[in-house]
């Protein structure tokens, strides 16, 4: 069953390893706006407050291109905010696939390195799922 799936929690939570592992369990392809900051040989970071909309943009027209190939995303980012999550709760309607969101909550380092100072105030805009997203949630066995 084809599916969009979103991976939310603040820097250093483990979206993206728990998004490759989920990847790897449904053969899916696992998109994250980080992607867009990294060269194409996956070596290079180089993140610019700047285009942070137009990678939010290109992940959200990444994810359309792979769901109508038949392909199942999982889209690992923060998701702080609902806007962000209902972005591709819209995209999933039009497409007329199922939706599940993970949240997670471990602490390791950011590989991005981001400022403790910056996951505080990440932490403090952080929106808990409510009616219909919540519907959404899976929980982490």
């Amino acid at each position: 069953m084809q599916l969009l799936i979103l991976v939310r929690g603040l820097p250093g939570s483990g979206k993206s390893t728990l998004a490759k592992k989920l990847c790897q369990q449904c053969a899916g392809v696992h998109l994250e706006a980080d992607m867009f900051f990294t060269d194409s040989n996956d070596e290079n970071y180089r993140f610019n407050a700047n285009q942070l909309s137009e990678a939010h943009a290109w992940c959200q027209s990444q994810t359309v291109k792979a769901l109508k190939k038949g392909k199942t995303v999982v889209i690992s980012n923060t998701f702080v905010q609902k806007w962000e999550i209902v972005a591709y709760q819209k995209i999933a309607k039009q497409l007329n696939i199922g939706l599940k969101i993970y949240e997670c909550y471990q602490q390791f380092d950011s590989i991005h390195h981001v400022p403790s100072s910056k996951i505080k105030q990440m932490s403090k805009r952080w929106f808990t799922l409510s009616g219909e997203l919540k519907q959404c949630l899976e929980n982490l066995t």
